[in-house]
């Protein structure tokens, strides 16, 4: 079985409110990118690392990219498109053929662990598609023009991470029908549900946040000394 990761690293530092594009930003020396990159790296189930980026920051991506041991993985980085799910479709594009697992992940997202990665990796496998979420912790209403209009059971109710992982031939298909429909999803697993394909789950980590605002960057910096703080002690 060979699997591949794409990484989405197009975001741009607006929500951020800096002129550096979130993935660079640095937590304790090192950017949210390589940090996010790392566990990938160390997976002995991915073969290789797509990394799609805004073209102002291939630069800068091939400079963090030297600075690794060039024996650990393949990895190429790529143009991104307009939007999130272009940049997926081109990463899509440069895996090769003989792949058959793709790991999708956001490049904002720097404590996924390579555990977690490894149980997509199998459960894509057996299933054909697979998400990773959290259950839901606080009550949820559904809101039209400033006034509730029901409250949502919330066992019923998870949230969405990332990685997503999927059988090649499966998310190509998704995001190709997407791409003839003019139909653009919140998430790659949206796509995959249009076809009538189940998408199953893995319970994630409240620490795998994604990074887009200041105050996340906040709780980033808290998440990383308590980690650190438990490999010094462990």
């Amino acid at each position: 079985m060979r699997a591949w990761a794409v990484i989405a690293a197009g975001g741009s530092g607006r929500r951020m409110e800096t002129n550096i594009s979130k993935q660079l930003l640095k937590l304790d020396g090192a950017t949210i990118l390589e940090r996010t990159l790392k566990p990938f790296m160390n997976n002995s189930g991915i073969d290789g690392i797509i990394i799609v980026a805004a073209e102002e920051i291939i630069e800068h991506i091939n400079s963090i990219i030297s600075a690794f041991p060039n024996e650990l993985k393949n990895i190429s980085i790529i143009k991104g498109g307009s939007e999130r799910q272009d940049s997926v479709w081109n990463g899509l594009c440069a895996v090769p053929d003989d792949v058959e697992i793709i790991v999708i992940h956001d490049a904002v997202r720097p404590f996924i662990t390579s555990k977690l990665i490894t149980e997509c990796i199998d459960s894509a496998f057996e299933h054909g598609a697979v998400t990773v979420m959290r259950p839901l912790k606080e009550t949820v209403k559904v809101v039209s023009n400033g006034v509730i209009v029901n409250t949502p059971d919330r066992s019923s109710l998870w949230s969405t991470q990332t990685p997503q992982a999927f059988r090649t031939e499966l998310i190509c298909e998704a995001h190709s029908r997407a791409r003839a429909e003019g139909f653009t999803g919140t998430d790659d697993c949206m796509l995959v549900e249009r076809l009538g394909h189940p998408v199953h789950i893995i319970e994630g980590d409240d620490f795998n946040i994604k990074i887009t605002t200041q105050s996340d960057m906040k709780i980033a910096e808290v998440i990383l000394n308590f980690l650190e703080t438990g490999r010094k002690n462990a």
